[in-house]
């Protein structure tokens, strides 16, 4: 092991396609500003994810923080990885979304960013392990989504012709004007729900989609995941109430059930398979009912983190 540095040292981990290229840009006046307070600063564009578990290795070996620039699905991309090594992770929000960012309260501005990073005490906050969607476990910071978000989230990666702001609010239109509801079986704690539903969100954070608080109650630090299901309703209806979603309001609506526990297993069916996601990035469909589940659990206050 390399012997650690003293002071604050950071080892900036950079996804250059985040935000449509804007994550090479939003790191340069942060690193400035950390040198120029004296502190040691590495920047690293990512190099794909065999690299990333060496890079991340190295640097908390070193003792750095593992700063990720870049969006919600590369912090989940770091987090579980700066987790099992015992490291601490800082954010530089430069994707489209940046709703873990949101969450933690870290600042849009570089100025802001800097003091976080060179100031803020350690905290330490949960993480979500998900097995069943794929071949290997994977952790993510903020939600996995089964349904017509899954949808929309593969919308929103073809829609880099709009301006970002508008980006997710016309996928969320796009998916629900085609979706078809499934037939979703969620165990949370080992209790069995069976709903007619578009959407079943488990959630670590309150925010996805770009500011949207799909789970207004859900904090990173209570060592429970919160599981919000939207039930089938019409297209319009649908639609009609997508507005509540960016304060929450959506919960006190009768096709909405909120439900909290460590431990959730998820499976549904409708006419195609239906997908999921985590943080902006596809996990694959969602096993069938008939199959085994999916299994989400909370890992409580895994991660280290400068917020």
């Amino acid at each position: 092991m390399t012997a650690q540095r003293d002071g604050r040292a950071y080892t900036f981990l950079v996804n250059p396609s985040s935000g449509g290229g804007a994550a090479p840009e939003a790191v340069v006046p942060v690193a400035r500003l950390l040198r120029e307070a004296g502190s040691e600063v590495d920047v690293t564009y990512s190099p794909g994810p065999h690299a990333m578990v060496e890079l991340v290795g190295a640097a908390v070996d070193r003792g750095d923080v593992v700063v990720s620039v870049g969006g919600d699905g590369m912090v989940s991309s770091l987090a579980g990885l700066v987790s099992e090594r015992g490291g601490t992770l800082g954010l530089v929000p430069a994707g489209r979304g940046n709703d873990f960012a949101r969450m933690l309260g870290v600042p849009d501005d570089a100025a802001g960013q800097a003091r976080l990073l060179l100031g803020s005490a350690v905290r330490r906050i949960d993480l979500l392990s998900v097995t069943g969607l794929g071949p290997v476990r994977q952790v993510v910071a903020g939600s996995v989504y089964a349904g017509v978000d899954a949808r929309a989230a593969e919308i929103v990666d073809r829609a880099t012709w709009l301006p970002r702001r508008l980006q997710y609010p016309y996928a969320a239109l796009r998916s629900l004007a085609t979706y078809q509801p499934g037939r979703y079986l969620v165990s949370v704690d080992g209790m069995e729900h069976t709903y007619a539903a578009a959407t079943v969100v488990v959630a670590n954070s309150a925010y996805y989609g770009s500011g949207m608080k799909i789970a207004p109650a859900a904090s990173v630090e209570d060592g429970l995941l919160d599981v919000v299901v939207i039930e089938a309703a019409s297209r319009l209806e649908l639609m009609r109430s997508l507005p509540k979603v960016y304060d929450g309001s959506h919960v006190d609506l009768p096709e909405v059930t909120v439900l909290t526990g460590t431990r959730v297993e998820l499976r549904g069916s409708a006419r195609h398979p239906i997908p999921a996601g985590g943080d902006g990035e596809p996990l694959g469909p969602l096993p069938a009912l008939g199959s085994p589940p999916a299994v989400l659990k909370v890992l409580p206050w895994a991660l280290a983190v400068l917020a």
